[in-house]
């Protein structure tokens, strides 16, 4: 017994691994492929391919088709984290650093908490918790505040910041919905209808023509997000999210960011001001508190 224990443990600490670290080194990854190739068939390729991949293995080990209503429910939660988030992420970070979009990516838990207390009701309403999200958002809003030391598109922002509720939804969806009871399988299937549907609005946007150069670099980070970003840690955040509360799991969005800021100042060279750095600050502490108090609530 001690065994097994030891081993489900270790899993849950690699799959943490994964979606702690690989996903905050993902941004600057997609910053350096969008900027010389498409951004829409860019992700589209990203995710048709590792969920095509995916689910074929599966499929070759026999796992079962998953039902028609199963199809629905992951074609629906596949929009809202695939098409919608990601979609506006690759799109806007032609524009906007990697490091402040993990910033506004880190308000996930801040908006899961929003959905589960006043739309689904799952959440009881706190006023620590309500005080949490006010602070998360005067983060976000600092950003927003004009700084001539570092320029900001509002639009892309925004964008950002309404594919992170999207994703938000998406993750509550998850835990609600009859999906299959493979979780790679699951990822896999999501990750494909998601990319599929990107390639064909990337066909429809026209942004393919004339079909553009494929730079190593460009290649290399490409790749990066297939097998990286997307087939390891994506499959550990699903398989996470079958085990734990979805703002648990979401605490990826405070590690990610720390990351992706010292990623894209030591390597890229963008620029981090101190504006910057007080409003990761708030919107983490605002995640820190969201979360405590969620890891608290069972034992009351």
């Amino acid at each position: 017994m001690k065994v097994a224990k030891l081993q489900i443990d270790l899993r849950v600490v690699v799959a943490f691994g994964a979606i702690y670290i690989l996903w905050g080194t993902t941004f600057l990854a997609i910053r350096i492929a969008v900027l010389e190739f498409p951004p829409l068939f860019t992700a589209g390729l990203r995710f048709f391919i590792a969920g095509t991949l995916l689910y074929a293995y599966l499929r070759f080990r026999r796992l079962p088709n998953p039902s028609l209503i199963e199809w629905r429910n992951l074609a629906l939660i596949s929009l809202c984290m695939f098409v919608i988030t990601y979609g506006a992420v690759f799109w806007a970070e032609q524009y906007v650093s990697s490091g402040i979009t993990s910033v506004i990516e880190a308000t996930l838990p801040i908006t899961a908490i929003i959905l589960e207390m006043f739309v689904f009701r799952t959440q009881q309403f706190e006023v620590r918790l309500f005080g949490a999200v006010l602070l998360g958002f005067c983060g976000v809003t600092l950003l927003f505040i004009d700084n001539g030391a570092q320029h900001l598109a509002l639009v892309p922002c925004l964008a950002i910041f309404a594919g992170g509720i999207a994703w938000s939804l998406g993750a509550v969806l998850s835990g609600q919905l009859a999906l299959p009871r493979s979780k790679p399988l699951t990822a896999g299937i999501e990750m494909m209808i998601g990319g599929a549907v990107l390639l064909a609005l990337s066909a429809v946007s026209g942004e393919m023509h004339p079909f553009p150069h494929l730079s190593l670099r460009a290649g290399l980070a490409l790749a990066y997000l297939i097998v990286f970003g997307s087939l390891i840690a994506y499959t550990a955040y699903v398989w996470l999210l079958g085990r734990m509360s979805v703002t648990r799991v979401a605490s990826h969005a405070y590690i990610n960011p720390l990351i992706a800021v010292a990623l894209g100042y030591f390597v890229a060279g963008e620029i981090v001001t101190v504006r910057t750095l007080v409003s990761a600050m708030l919107v983490l502490g605002s995640v820190s508190l969201i979360l405590t108090r969620r890891s608290e609530a069972p034992q009351i």
